[in-house]
């Protein structure tokens, strides 16, 4: 389900799904958002935001509380496979991943003039991305979202962009390039193993992330995340070369996800692909670049 509306900026009309405007809601409507709604449902979190943004709210895992709230507001929920969110990695036919991924790329459709955006809800990393990539820096859209009870910002000032451990592994059964980013645990022996059995095209795996090595605080904060996100696209550009697509595999927090596909462009072609755990990995999105 998708919902528009919300609390919306003074400048910016509500937009039914295809775009229409529908009616101001007056006084209801208010300034540009001051996330005191935000505040207010996630008070036991103690979070605090430093600037207006609009809410988009996608949910995937678990109902998002701050949904009533959101300019734009996606409900899958009750379309991912799964009785509870530590089940629900991939939709529940007859829904599609490319149903969920129309959803998302109208996101930019209904802002209106809006590019700074607070990203709520529940979400695993392949939709993350997506939602990252439907709301580019080069688009002029600027993202924030909540992880481990903390806003990463991609607008995150940092010194320097981070510098990756990169290693690579033959494949030799076709063009592409498989790429596995391992910043909380290691995949490369899993995605190698799947890529293999799948017959891919890949013609190699290049598996990148921090120095320190994979694990589960490996990224401090918004500007380590931003860092890192910069460091891994540059580097993946150069191993790109003379690849006409990538196939994406990501162990990473959903925060770095997100603003990794954010920072998107100037790659390839690319594969997106869930975790289904004991069940492998699944094609998820196309996100061109």
């Amino acid at each position: 389900m998708v919902r528009t509306g919300g609390h919306l900026p003074s400048h910016c009309p509500a937009r039914s799904r295809t775009g229409t405007k529908s009616t101001r809601r007056g006084r209801r409507a208010g300034p540009r958002l001051t996330l005191s709604a935000i505040q207010e449902a996630v008070e036991a979190r103690k979070l605090r935001v430093d600037s207006a943004r609009a809410i988009v709210s996608i949910a995937t895992l678990l109902p998002d509380p701050l949904a009533r709230h959101a300019l734009y507001a996606i409900d899958w929920v009750e379309r991912f496979e799964g009785e509870d969110a530590n089940l629900k990695r991939r939709p529940r036919p007859p829904a599609t991943w490319a149903q969920l991924q129309a959803d998302i790329e109208a996101i930019p459709s209904q802002l209106g003039s809006v590019k700074r955006v607070v990203v709520t809800g529940s979400m695993r990393l392949a939709p993350a991305f997506a939602v990252g990539a439907a709301l580019r820096m080069v688009s002029g859209f600027d993202v924030a979202v909540v992880q481990r009870g903390e806003f990463w910002r991609s607008e995150a000032p940092y010194a320097t962009a981070a510098t990756p451990a990169v290693t690579e592994r033959a494949i030799d059964q076709g063009e592409d390039l498989a790429v596995a980013i391992e910043v909380s645990v290691p995949i490369a022996d899993e995605v190698t193993a799947w890529v293999r059995d799948r017959a891919l095209p890949v013609r190699r795996l290049v598996v990148i992330g921090p120095t320190s090595g994979p694990r589960d605080n490996a990224v401090a904060g918004a500007e380590e995340a931003c860092a890192l996100a910069v460091g891994i696209r540059d580097a993946l550009r150069q191993h790109v070369k003379g690849h006409p697509r990538v196939h994406l595999f990501i162990a990473a927090p959903m925060a770095l996800a997100l603003l990794l596909g954010h920072r998107w462009n100037r790659v390839a072609p690319t594969v997106v692909y869930e975790d289904l755990a004991a069940l492998g990995y699944e094609a998820a999105f196309s996100v061109n670049s």
